[in-house]
């Protein structure tokens, strides 16, 4: 039996790969910044991606949405906070 397939759909447009593109080369150049006004140059690699993404974002591309964080993932700490907010809220 033959595996099954994906659709190959893509998930990124085009013009969303031009705009990281281009912002990658703005990052090799130094001319990159992470924002308006006096914002430090970008560096990292990551940082360029999501610029780019943001850009392609705004102008209409074909992107996924950002990934929406947790709601009640793994805190740092292991104490309970709900529980402290019961105790205060009853008083």
């Amino acid at each position: 039996m033959a595996a099954k397939r994906k659709s190959s759909s893509r998930k990124y447009g085009k013009a969303a790969g031009k705009s990281v593109k281009r912002a990658m080369h703005k990052r090799k150049s130094g001319t990159l910044k992470s924002g308006k006004g006096r914002h430090p140059k970008v560096k990292s690699r990551e940082q360029a991606i999501a610029i780019g993404l943001s850009d392609a974002r705004e102008s209409g591309a074909k992107v996924p949405r950002k990934r929406s964080s947790k709601k009640g993932g793994a805190r740092k700490s292991g104490t309970k906070r709900s529980s402290s907010k019961k105790s205060s809220r009853r008083k």
